[in-house]
């Protein structure tokens, strides 16, 4: 067995979420894996007009990747399309890229998410088959934040046994939870309890709680980034009310 073959993975299941010119005919991937997390690999001569992998390492399109090494920057071998995923278009295009910005920048490389990768090809589905993109992003950010170790706490307020009360309102501190909004405290975001319910049972159809889910969210999400600016973001803010 030669030393490839030994570091060599088989048709792993996989999206592009990123890709850029390598040398002149070659291309570097940072691919989601759900086995082995994001993997960044080197695609060996895809940009060549007769090469078999030109035009199939596509964004949000699942893809059963082969590949050898053990270095960082890892060599493709092979990729075949799996299909069942619509191309996205317009708004949902827009909300997939900011999907896969999110990916990039929370995901540790080699880290593997079974649970994420697969609620992430769920995501696209729900972006291509419904209307409400924004509670899908909603919903996206949660599961991201939880399977990264950085659960919501939605159910109880901090630091107490105390059910959160729909009829309250509280609020929500960094790394703390929700505190009973009382005494002129300043800190934290407003939200109410109910709000908090919602986004616990990934319910934005009120209109308040969708407004304060995406704050909620925005909060917890720079918190994390540290400073990252996401630039799909700002792209969905110019096009629609969606980020």
């Amino acid at each position: 067995m030669t030393q490839a073959n030994k570091h060599r993975l088989e048709n792993e299941l996989a999206f592009v979420l990123h890709s850029y010119p390598f040398r002149e005919t070659s291309l570097v991937l940072e691919v989601f894996s759900r086995q082995y997390g994001r993997v960044p690999l080197v695609a060996r001569g895809a940009r060549r007009p007769k090469s078999a992998l030109r035009g199939l390492l596509m964004s949000f399109q699942p893809l059963s990747l082969s590949w050898f090494g053990k270095h960082e920057l890892r060599t493709l071998h092979s990729a075949e399309w799996q299909g069942g995923q619509p191309l996205l278009q317009g708004t949902a295009l827009m909300c997939g890229f900011y999907l896969n910005e999110l990916l990039l920048n929370l995901t540790a490389r080699d880290d593997p998410h079974e649970n994420l990768f697969d609620y992430y090809r769920q995501t696209l589905q729900r972006l291509v088959n419904e209307e409400d993109h924004a509670s899908t992003l909603r919903c996206f950010e949660k599961h991201l934040l939880q399977e990264l170790g950085y659960a919501l706490l939605l159910d109880f307020e901090a630091g107490s046994s105390n059910p959160i009360n729909a009829g309250k309102n509280y609020r929500y501190i960094l790394e703390q939870g929700a505190i009973p909004d009382e005494n002129d405290f300043t800190e934290g975001l407003l939200i109410s309890g109910k709000t908090l319910r919602d986004i616990a049972a990934d319910d934005y159809t009120d209109v308040n709680s969708a407004r304060q889910g995406k704050q909620l969210m925005r909060m917890l999400l720079n918190h994390h980034l540290g400073g990252v600016v996401l630039h799909t973001r700002e792209l969905i803010k110019d096009l629609k009310k969606y980020d």
